[in-house]
């Protein structure tokens, strides 16, 4: 989920611990648990720290190893143990319990995003995403409002409006895994393009309705389109280039940290006024007619690189930059 979601549910969190005796009738412990569900939801968000460093390293980690359950375990007692230790009479146990679900929930919640996380590292090490509910999520989001608003107007105790929030929020993903199932299900019926040995990835949208849709095609080309009220619509074609430039540039680290944390990389090859680019993109994510996420290496006429870049280019004017063509259109 995105930083806002995880900060709203972190509140949430330090408002459902009401319902713990100890936390409500405990001002001190109280007091290191409502620090400790707000940390723990962002706490395994601190591998944003290697973007510091460079672009490669932040794609290789974020989401990684810090989302998985050896780092699960140093984030809650690290948080718990600091907090305990500094708020004098606070139970060390309880901040324990509540920072760690805050860290688990935050992880678990990644998980249902497309991006997806290193959840089962070091058992299995492979990306984990189960395309259930978008990066934001309107009514995650604006139900977590609702209950915090009644919380500290003190309209609804915490003890009554958080059982109930987290609650609903439980029954609303069994109806998005279902929801999501059943268009997975639906697929290959209602694609009028179906032939043997496609395959189908459905990701989540803002509307509920609406989902998105990659189809990868037997001859390595993606289908591009949306599911709307049991309607596949496809949009476009994203055709991979193997032109041997194309293949130099696999073994670049930028072009490697892509497909690690990708099984839809998709590469083009474009002439520029400095030789080439070639343009490896994750075709999942669209914006503004583009394939934001990329790792680009730039190349002489002779094929030599000159220079790269891997990372979001969701900015305007950001590609020509690089001297790329498809922005000046």
């Amino acid at each position: 989920m995105d930083t806002s979601t995880h900060v709203v549910m972190g509140i949430g969190l330090a408002g459902l611990s009401q319902c713990d005796p100890v936390v409500a009738s405990e001002p001190a412990t109280a007091a290191a648990v409502f620090l400790g569900v707000m940390l723990g939801s962002q706490a395994p968000d601190a591998d944003t720290v290697f973007k510091w460093k460079n672009n490669i390293l932040y794609l290789q980690q974020h989401r990684g190893i810090s989302h998985s359950p050896p780092m699960a375990v140093v984030w809650s007692v690290l948080i718990a143990a600091v907090l305990a230790g500094a708020i004098p009479g606070a139970s060390f146990l309880h901040v324990l319990a509540w920072t760690a679900l805050a860290v688990v929930i935050h992880i678990i919640s990644d998980l249902f995003n497309p991006y997806g996380t290193l959840a089962a590292w070091p058992f299995v090490n492979r990306w984990i995403c189960w395309n259930i509910i978008a990066l934001f999520d309107p009514f995650i989001f604006s139900t977590h409002l609702a209950a915090i608003t009644l919380w500290v107007t003190r309209l609804v105790s915490p003890r009554i409006v958080f059982p109930i929030l987290y609650s609903v929020l439980v029954l609303y993903c069994i109806w998005r895994i279902r929801a999501h199932r059943r268009v997975v299900q639906g697929l290959p019926n209602r694609d009028p393009e179906f032939a043997e040995g496609e395959s189908y990835t459905v990701m989540p949208t803002v509307a509920f309705s609406r989902w998105n849709v990659v189809k990868r095609r037997r001859d390595g080309t993606y289908r591009l389109g949306h599911w709307k009220r049991g309607t596949v619509a496809w949009t476009e074609t994203a055709r991979c280039s193997d032109h041997p430039l194309v293949e130099a540039s696999r073994s670049h680290p930028a072009v490697q940290a892509l497909l690690d944390t990708s099984r839809f990389v998709c590469a083009t090859l474009e002439p520029t006024r400095y030789g080439y680019a070639v343009r490896w993109a994750d075709v999942r994510y669209r914006h503004r007619k583009q394939f934001p996420l990329v790792a680009l290496i730039m190349m002489n006429k002779e094929g030599d690189i000159l220079d790269y870049f891997v990372g979001w280019l969701n900015k305007p004017g950001s590609a020509r930059r690089y001297g790329l063509e498809w922005e000046r259109s």
